[in-house]
């Protein structure tokens, strides 16, 4: 697994992002995943709860860009930090920090946890 193998797959769930479907979106969030997102308090700990979560995110109309990407692979485990910025449809601008952990099953990458937080400042 490369860097930009990697780097893809933020491609990948902001594509999942654009069908405006949260299942799609949560398809890749292995079972058992934690989403610590950024416009919601709430923790979430399973599929259901991360459906939840992109149902009202989504509904937003959100267009993802990685400002800056470090990527680090630990064998099945591969972490993507840094900070992006979100687009919406009414036109508003979020930027934020944000950590996807994936690990490797039997058929692909999927994330096991995702935080995003705004950028405080």
């Amino acid at each position: 697994m490369t860097d930009k193998e990697i780097a893809s797959l933020f491609d990948e769930w902001n594509r999942a992002l654009q069908t405006g479907d949260p299942k799609t979106v949560a398809a890749l969030y292995e079972d058992g995943a934690i989403l610590l997102p950024t416009v919601s308090n709430k923790v979430r700990h399973n599929q259901d709860e991360i459906v939840d979560y992109f149902v009202h995110f989504l509904a937003k109309g959100p267009q993802g860009k990685i400002d800056q990407a470090n990527i680090r692979i630990f064998g099945e485990i591969a972490i993507n930090s840094g900070v992006y910025t979100f687009t919406f449809k009414n036109g508003s601008v979020v930027q934020a920090r944000y950590t996807f952990v994936y690990r490797r099953n039997a058929e692909r990458w999927k994330i096991i946890e995702h935080h995003s937080s705004q950028m405080p400042e």
